[in-house]
């Protein structure tokens, strides 16, 4: 996992809350302590330590963050006036979830290095919603599988008024106290657009010219040259810290989440 790749983050956040029940699990959530816009430093941890256990960590350490999410996710549960039903422990919406974070690390991989991501990648990547509640048997065979089940889901991605505004206010920034949004918010839209597949474009109703796309990918190949001459544990950063972080907190008895 490359950390170059949270410049996607933003983008993979719009394509899981396509999905409603997932984008208004997220608007409606009761749990305080993991709202982006008041706690963004521990939300981030959060999401990060996630993607760290679930791909470097160890099996007793998959389960132990899962018990720790699961008391958070309790929470997360549609109510009467909700106007999608929706269930954090649901592992049809926990597998999209985790389709979106496999298609943004071969979208991330592709911008930055050109050409498909290794085919060990897609095997591996089971353990992004194993970790949680989905079965390894609900996750597609194979890549030819994994399309398929991934345009059935773009059919099924809404983004009403709300879910989109507060997913414009994600992609610039506003999370972020000033001047953060003033001075990086339209490059981060920028990039949070160009990871962005054309469907979401369109949903989001962001913009996009060819003369972008190419400013993208010249942009995204300068990443590439430089990440590829790093150390492996600088191009790992911040996971490798992220996982650090988890295991003195198991060892001081802190909360995970």
């Amino acid at each position: 996992m490359v950390g170059a790749g949270l410049m996607a983050g933003s983008a993979n956040v719009i394509m899981q809350l396509g999905r409603p029940q997932v984008g208004y699990g997220v608007l409606e959530s009761r749990v305080e302590s993991g709202n982006l816009f008041r706690h963004p430093l521990k939300r981030a941890r959060t999401t990060g330590t996630y993607l760290a256990v679930a791909t470097f960590g160890t099996d007793e350490e998959r389960r132990a963050y899962r018990r720790a999410v699961n008391g958070s996710h309790v929470h997360v549960k549609s109510t009467a006036d909700s106007p999608v039903r929706y269930n954090a422990f649901d592992p049809e919406l926990q597998l999209w979830v985790a389709a979106c974070l496999y298609k943004g690390l071969e979208d991330v991989h592709a911008a930055l290095f050109g050409g498909p991501a290794p085919e060990e990648l897609y095997a591996e990547a089971v353990v992004l919603g194993t970790t949680l509640q989905v079965r390894p048997e609900m996750w597609p065979h194979d890549r030819e599988a994994f399309a398929r089940y991934w345009a059935e889901g773009l059919e099924r991605v809404t983004i009403d008024d709300r879910t989109r505004a507060y997913l414009r206010d994600i992609a610039e920034l506003r999370f972020l106290p000033q001047p953060f949004p003033l001075v990086f918010g339209r490059f981060h839209r920028f990039v949070t657009t160009g990871f962005l597949p054309a469907c979401f474009r369109a949903h989001m109703k962001l913009s996009w010219t060819e003369h972008d796309q190419r400013k993208f990918d010249q942009f995204m190949r300068v990443v590439g040259h430089v990440v590829r001459r790093l150390p492996r544990g600088v191009q790992r950063f911040p996971y490798n810290a992220y996982l650090r972080d988890l295991r003195k907190r198991r060892r001081a008895g802190r909360p995970l989440v």
